[in-house]
């Protein structure tokens, strides 16, 4: 630790408490790592207990002239909420904000007040009494993202009818473009005057619902994504990362700003149907969702789309990982990976790499199928899958259509699933996206990396199956291609062969993406991985005009005040 710094430490210290503070390399590693990409060294990790203490060591941090990441599960896919390199011109101190897990239910339900550290899990069991559901469902919340981390990194998720996460109404902090630390409530809740009154009384919901706003022209949720994602002969991406029309204060803010709490709507749950479709043509599949998003009473709830080498790898490497939440639930998945990390930290200091991950495959390598036998064999006679999901109201016309559109065309087929059927095919498809990284973890004497990308393409583009080029398919081991097929945002993971450049296939991935006109991240922050676009970086700099809060993202400037650096 600097020494200059030690006061600085010292102060933090004596307002979260010595066992939060941690300056330890060792301590410290499962937050500067994100959990896909990127890496670096912090002076500090701080954890407060109330958003009083997130506040006070906030003002420490912006006294001390340090660079302030936040953090809440660190679950991105980008590095978006880790340090990254060693070129920073100003320590970096991470605060992490898990310890601050408050959801305050308002409305009967209908919206939230969802603290920094609440997770996507706990707000789906909050709201299971009131009978609604959280922006997501499936995928983040059973890694333990944050509700708060969604909206920052205008996540997607893969329910059709929501769109990005995003929320005109937060409590937050900025430094403004006179270096002075300011908390704007824009909650819609009277809490009072001062920081310490607003932070104390919205920390303890001491307020009365006659303090809540209800009737703002602020807007708690995108309303407007069911509309915009119908479009379907639209020339332009339903939604990506740096639309815009989607950048307000937190939601996008990628924690240019200190975020300590949203106000989200909640969706009413509905009855559901599963059906499971496979093909061999990529235009029975284009056929499918251009009828399921016009002509249905109301828009599918899902349908996400999974490759069968994606399927294959996620079968094989995402085993466990389905094992484990149909044993423990999702609640456990951040314990266990927190778990996974330490011990993978100590075996890496005595050299040892990936020896967790190779235990826990040959565990399940001896271990029964997991999937249905239908799903099994759908996996032998197609090479794509869709997983759809629709409300009762368009159950039978979804069948019907599905019917006779089969009935005249030999390359695809469907079957409706059992419960168990259709919980265990979603439940794969979570699977699936994280079976690459555990295949590198395993393979690393062949592959180098892996270039993971999500890409949004145009609403009216029927040529959504992508083509390489085969000089630079040639340093590619496998493909993995799967994602939320009717809003055509795709994941595409490339696992990269040995000594080969994995930044410089990804490169060379952008160009092919730009060629095809598509918007890339669509739903995730760009953190150290992506470039942002001028309307992105415009929007970091209105937010954040000293370059303060999680500084470089977007590889813009890492220096004070957004200077150039010389190199």
């Amino acid at each position: 630790m600097l020494k200059q710094y030690k006061p600085t430490v010292d102060k933090l210290t004596k307002i979260v408490g010595k066992s939060y503070v941690l300056i330890d390399e060792q301590d410290t590693r499962h937050y500067r790592q994100g959990i896909r990409f990127g890496e670096g060294k912090v002076l500090a990790v701080v954890c407060p207990g109330t958003l009083l203490e997130q506040w006070q060591a906030l003002q420490t941090i912006i006294e001390a002239d340090c660079v302030v990441i936040m953090q809440a599960a660190n679950t991105g896919l980008t590095g978006g909420s880790t340090p990254y390199g060693d070129d920073y011109d100003r320590p970096v101190i991470i605060m992490s904000t898990r310890r601050l897990q408050g959801i305050q239910v308002i409305l009967d339900g209908k919206q939230v007040v969802c603290l920094p550290g609440a997770t996507l899990d706990n707000l789906e069991r909050t709201l299971k009494p009131y009978n609604r559901e959280p922006h997501s469902v499936i995928g983040s919340s059973c890694i333990g993202a944050s509700v708060l981390g969604g909206v920052c990194n205008n996540s997607g998720g893969a329910l059709v009818r929501r769109g990005p996460a995003y929320t005109e109404m937060a409590l937050y902090a900025r430094v403004n473009e006179s270096g002075e630390l300011e908390l704007i409530n824009h909650l819609g809740i009277d809490l009072g005057t001062t920081a310490e009154e607003i932070l104390t009384r919205l920390q303890t919901q001491d307020y009365e619902m006659g303090q809540v706003t209800t009737q703002t022209s602020q807007l708690a949720s995108d309303n407007r994504y069911a509309h915009d994602v119908k479009q379907v002969d639209a020339d332009s991406p339903a939604r990506f990362n740096a639309d815009p029309t989607r950048l307000y204060e937190a939601s996008g803010s990628a924690g240019k700003v200190c975020v300590f709490a949203v106000r989200l709507d909640t969706f009413e749950k509905v009855e559901s149907r599963v059906f499971y479709i496979g093909s061999n043509d990529h235009d029975d599949l284009t056929a499918i969702r251009r009828y399921l998003l016009t002509s249905l009473p109301s828009l599918p709830i899902a349908g996400e789309y999974i490759h069968r080498d994606a399927f294959s790898i996620g079968a094989k490497y995402g085993k466990d990982t389905f094992l484990f939440i149909e044993r423990f639930g999702t609640v456990n998945i951040p314990r266990a990976l927190a778990l996974k990390d330490r011990i993978d930290g100590w075996l890496e200091k005595i050299k040892i790499r990936g020896l967790t991950d190779q235990i826990l495959q040959a565990i399940t390598f001896f271990l029964p199928s997991h999937l249905p036998r239908r799903m099994l064999a759908f996996h032998q006679r197609f090479e794509h899958h869709l997983i759809l999901r629709v409300d009762e109201q368009s159950a039978e016309q979804t069948q019907q259509f599905l019917n006779e559109y089969f009935a005249v065309h030999s390359t695809g087929s469907y079957f409706a699933c059992t419960e168990e059927e259709g919980r265990k095919a979603f439940l794969h498809r979570f699977a699936v996206a994280g079976a690459a990284i555990r295949y590198r973890d395993t393979h690393r004497a062949e592959v180098e990396d892996i270039v993971a990308l999500d890409i949004a393409l145009r609403r009216n583009d029927r040529e959504w199956v992508e083509k390489i080029p085969a000089d630079l398919e040639q340093h590619m081991l496998h493909k993995l291609y799967y994602g939320h097929f009717f809003c055509h945002v795709f994941h595409q993971d490339y696992i990269v062969k040995k000594g080969t450049n994995p930044l410089d296939i990804e490169h060379q991935m952008w160009q092919l993406l730009d060629e095809r006109r598509a918007e890339y991240p669509a739903e995730h922050n760009v953190g150290h991985l992506y470039v942002a676009k001028p309307a992105l970086a415009n929007f970091y700099r209105k937010l954040d005009p000293t370059n303060t809060f999680n500084v470089g993202i977007g590889h813009t400037s890492k220096l004070k005040y957004w200077r150039k650096s010389n190199a």
